[in-house]
């Protein structure tokens, strides 16, 4: 988000229900959005939107230890970039690790082609998938999202919340486009149509 003047919340209607706000963000597992926020403080959406502006001024990044962000449909608190490494540091998750680069490729075709099959990810890549999927799953950044037709079908994945909130993401579709991704696009787009053509054989 922008850096804008610093307006400290003090007093009134709308400071108020900005504080009330704030601690609904600190205690949620996941995004909420504009509806579930007013919903939560019993208020109007149009003063939500308010009161959000004003934690947006005070929870930015460079000026705060957490930052208010608009991700996966809804707000959200997250560390600020700069005290990221100390509160991995605390909560040792697997997920704050470094993602190899096969585990980058697979969150990649399950962001752009998902759902998709352990044999899918297999095919695209070169390579077999099992541990790769099997490790990103265990990280929360892939789910389980049903089956590929037929007796015995395959297990399919897609991407998770979180992978869309480590991302920065407010939904996949603000992923880039191929055409963005300069010269390669065309190997990329042609090696996930080729898997999605044998999906559908």
């Amino acid at each position: 988000m922008e850096n804008r003047p610093f307006r400290l919340i003090t007093s009134g209607p709308l400071e108020a229900l900005a504080r009330t706000l704030e601690a609904l963000l600190v205690v949620a597992s996941a995004p909420l959005s504009v509806a579930e926020l007013a919903a939560a403080a019993d208020d109007d959406e149009a003063r939500i939107e308010s009161a959000l502006e004003l934690l947006a001024e005070r929870f930015v990044e460079g000026r705060s230890g957490i930052v208010l962000e608009h991700v996966s449909g809804g707000y959200a608190f997250r560390a600020s970039r700069d005290e990221a490494p100390a509160c991995a540091r605390l909560v040792e998750r697997p997920v704050e690790r470094g993602l190899s680069p096969a585990a980058l490729e697979t969150l990649a075709v399950a962001a752009y082609l998902g759902p998709v099959s352990r044999p899918d990810v297999a095919r695209l890549r070169g390579v077999a998938a099992d541990t790769v999927v099997a490790g990103l799953v265990e990280r929360g950044l892939l789910t389980e999202a049903g089956r590929e037709p037929g007796v015995g079908g395959a297990v399919r994945y897609r991407t998770t919340e979180l992978f869309e909130r480590i991302f920065g993401l407010e939904s996949l579709s603000a992923l880039p486009r191929l055409d963005d991704l300069g010269d390669d696009a065309d190997s990329i787009r042609g090696r996930l149509e080729a898997v999605a053509a044998r999906r559908g054989a």
